[in-house]
């Protein structure tokens, strides 16, 4: 067993851990499950990539519970070094019809929570990629054209991403970003942020759950885009999330521009792989 993370977990919680194995999820920290004296399973996660990463996670934890529409692992303890949650036994859906109705609907739960303005109360992450959420702005456009798509684009000239026909497109789709997102009057949705098929669940009962989220208040229709970019929802999540909240027309279209965020923060974190992928998505928008 790892004698420094047991010992942070006694330290954290003044209670002993009489086993601590490596679990897999592991690739922005290190994840374990350890098992208390007291008879309690917690997920871990260790060794982060920034100091106040675990802190802004947790925070973001604690926002999705508050739409009390998905289920979320609890936060038990969280500082610079160690992050503790309540451990889900994950299964396979028996229903999966069934399963992807219901998190479509809860999804669209999530997005009835809503704030005043686009942004959160602090800047956090995505992946190890830091997201800034500040200022909060009052327009959609100005925050994802300034907070998302220029933020990854400049990061990915600092880390010498500089393909000529991708800075070319890009210039093209930010001229494009006024008439591509309509003003529709929604109010800013709370958003997962991050939510791919490697960040939901299915526990006891066919419940859906989410984890490892990057919170902040945005348009729905970004969230969505996410779910669409690396597969892994049934058409049966769509239906369902639609009927409990109409998405307006066009909506697919713009996913196409808010998965570009994504992509290059994928370039950003993963390297050259991505070109393709960005170049045709924005070539379709142009």
């Amino acid at each position: 067993m790892n004698n420094k993370i047991i010992s942070l977990i006694r330290s954290a919680l003044d209670e002993n851990v009489t086993s601590l194995s490596s679990v897999s999820g592991g690739s922005i920290a290190a994840a374990y499950r350890a098992e208390l004296k007291s008879g309690q399973t917690l997920f871990v996660k260790a060794s982060p990539q920034h100091p106040d990463m675990f802190i802004k996670e947790a925070n973001g934890l604690r926002e999705l519970q508050k739409a009390n529409a998905l289920r979320v692992p609890e936060v038990i303890f969280a500082d610079e070094e160690l992050l503790l949650l309540e451990f889900l036994s994950v299964t396979t859906p028996t229903r999966p019809t069934h399963f992807f109705e219901q998190f479509g609907k809860q999804f669209a739960q999530l997005h009835r929570h809503t704030a005043a303005q686009y942004g959160f109360s602090e800047n956090n992450y995505i992946g190890s990629t830091p997201q800034h959420n500040l200022p909060p702005m009052s327009s959609w456009k100005e925050f994802f054209a300034v907070h998302r798509l220029e933020f990854q684009f400049k990061l990915a000239e600092q880390n010498g991403y500089k393909d000529k026909e991708i800075v070319y497109l890009f210039r093209r789709v930010e001229k494009q970003i006024e008439a591509l997102i309509p003003n529709d009057g929604e109010q800013p949705s709370l958003l997962h942020g991050d939510l791919w098929n490697g960040n939901f669940l299915c526990v006891e009962n066919n419940v859906p759950a989410v984890i490892d989220p990057a919170v902040y208040y945005g348009h729905r229709e970004a969230d969505l885009a996410m779910t669409m970019l690396f597969g892994g929802f049934s058409e049966a999540f769509y239906a369902s999330y639609h009927e409990a909240f109409p998405l307006t027309e066009d909506w697919k279209r713009r996913c196409e521009l808010y998965k570009l965020y994504h992509l290059f923060n994928h370039l950003n974190l993963f390297g050259e792989e991505y070109y393709p992928q960005i170049y045709n998505v924005m070539k379709s928008l142009v």
